[in-house]
């Protein structure tokens, strides 16, 4: 992936190195396993992790910034981030509230509580921030998704959950998930997760019209990490039967599927997922 011309976002904040009063410190090697087990129990991983490392709003200490070569990736994608969406949204007369990005090591406290590195990459609609631990690019490597434009998906999936967020997608999912079964919740949960594939590879489209970052074998390096996160390959990999009826993120296929309509229509309109549910 061409980066290190790109543009360096300044809504990077580092805390890296920061420590949290409460909860444990949880290695990169537990990341792969907590996601297994919440899975598999049909529970948001923020609760296993909460239970695991304690409760309560525990308080940090900054660290200084570091400028290392991952941050200064993680700069750049974030930055392209900001120029696609806010060229999709000056085209409608409006502007981009751009999300800001955390960097933490181990453990953070955001306004969605206390989270554990091992609850992977996440976004914090309360605060509109997404949260990121280094550390996942190991684990994105030990699920057989190596590769910067693939840790560059996974980044550009979570800013599309910040758009779910300032276009009332969420909220509506939200209010619909309230008065639904605990099935027809999950089902929900599955696709805003394929709407926010198809905003990652929608933003992979528009950015290498915009600046040609794409090199031979990204978009497989991309379609590697949607297929390795699927729910019924996580399942499979724990060694259990495969329960739709608890997924929350959706099948390999899918997401493989909704990526690869967003990288090649490059349409806002072409990731709607709620087509027919209702919203």
């Amino acid at each position: 992936m061409r980066w290190k011309s790109g543009r360096r976002s300044t809504n990077v904040e580092d805390r890296r190195g920061s420590r949290v009063s409460k909860g444990v410190s949880v290695g990169g090697g537990v990341i792969l396993l907590a996601l297994l087990a919440s899975l598999l129990l049909g529970e948001d991983p923020n609760k296993i992790i909460a239970e695991i490392a304690g409760s309560g709003q525990g308080q940090s200490q900054q660290a200084p910034a570091q400028n290392d070569e991952a941050s200064q990736f993680v700069s750049v994608v974030l930055a392209d981030t900001e120029d696609v969406w806010g060229e999709i949204f000056n085209a409608s007369g409006q502007r981009y509230p751009a999300p800001t990005l955390v960097l933490f090591t181990d453990a953070v406290q955001s306004a969605c509580g206390y989270n554990s590195a091992a609850t992977g990459p996440f976004y914090c609609p309360g605060d509109q921030k997404v949260y990121l631990d280094l550390g996942f690019l190991n684990e994105l490597r030990k699920l057989g998704a190596p590769g910067d434009f693939a840790f560059a998906y996974v980044i550009a999936h979570e800013v599309g959950h910040h758009i779910q967020t300032i276009t009332g997608v969420s909220s509506q999912v939200r209010q619909l998930k309230s008065r639904a079964s605990r099935t027809q919740a999950n089902q929900l949960s599955v696709l805003q997760e394929l709407q926010a594939d198809c905003y990652a590879g929608m933003w992979a489209r528009r950015a290498h019209e915009a600046r040609n970052i794409l090199e031979d074998g990204d978009v497989e390096e991309g379609l590697r990490a949607a297929a390795s996160i699927g729910d019924d390959r996580l399942q499979r990999m724990a060694g259990r039967r495969i329960q739709p009826e608890a997924f929350t993120h959706g099948t390999s296929e899918q997401r493989v599927f909704w990526f690869r309509k967003g990288l090649q229509s490059g349409s806002y309109n072409e990731c709607d997922t709620f087509a027919d549910a209702g919203l």
